[in-house]
């Protein structure tokens, strides 16, 4: 285990394996750098591929006070820490800060696998309150359950996981609120980038893609075939591949 201090002072824990091409992992709301422990193994014989805990959670400290650009702040405190030619995989939530981060990092290439940018408003414009509001009642598993049922993950985690996200739910009520706040303006990462979708992802992270893709200068898309929001678990030897084969080209 690693650690480097962010912007702020926080400290945030990161780990490495494997040897290649350094990879840095971003992972989503609800979730620590253990969510990428299925995709890890079938990266390291390519990449020296990092985790990390995004503040507020595992290994990582957190802020007094929490805005997304402290988590901008954390990832390129982190790919700062990291010699090479990087490339950032920034899921779901992870995404939209790899994203936010790009122009202002030196990295070699951005992958963004279904990034949360809203296109409408597909949780009603409210997911961050009806979180808030479980969690006022004290029911801390509801409020993951709203998050769950809202972004079409309710069947997807194991309840273990759920009762492990109601641990840090004050970051998942946060980083929706980052969500439902967020405008595209007129993004550039400045590097090749690839966009991830889940062939039975939710539809309105599809249109995020398609937004992107639009609105990006330089990308590539790869579909993950029968496949949802979470094909770094369920797929993750077929999001391997289509990383292994971006970073050749």
């Amino acid at each position: 285990m690693h650690s480097i201090t962010s912007a702020d002072g926080t400290e945030v824990g990161y780990e490495t394996r494997g040897d290649g091409q350094p990879l840095v992992l971003v992972h989503g709301t609800s979730a620590r750098k253990e969510s990428f422990r299925d995709l890890v193994p079938h990266l390291a014989d390519d990449f020296e591929v990092v985790t990390y805990d995004r503040r507020g959670r595992g290994a990582s400290g957190d802020g007094d006070e929490y805005s997304f650009e402290r988590e901008v702040e954390d990832l390129r405190a982190v790919v700062e820490a990291v010699d090479g030619e990087l490339i950032v995989l920034g899921h779901s939530f992870g995404g939209l800060v790899a994203l936010e981060a790009a122009n202002e990092m030196d990295i070699d290439r951005l992958v963004l696998y279904e990034p949360p940018i809203l296109v409408g408003e597909p949780h009603g414009g409210d997911l961050g309150e009806r979180i808030r509001a479980r969690l006022a009642d004290g029911n801390r598993v509801g409020a993951v359950e709203v998050f769950l049922d809202a972004v079409g993950a309710a069947d997807l985690l194991p309840q273990p996981a759920v009762e492990q996200a109601a641990g840090i739910v004050e970051t998942v009520a946060r980083e929706i609120e980052v969500v439902e706040d967020y405008d595209l303006d007129d993004p550039e990462t400045g590097v090749p980038t690839l966009l991830v979708l889940g062939e039975q992802g939710p539809e309105h992270l599809r249109e995020a893609v398609e937004t992107l893709d639009g609105a990006l200068a330089e990308t590539e898309r790869a579909e993950l075939a029968g496949v949802g929001h979470l094909g770094i678990n369920t797929a993750p030897e077929q999001l391997a591949d289509a990383v292994r084969e971006f970073a050749r080209d």
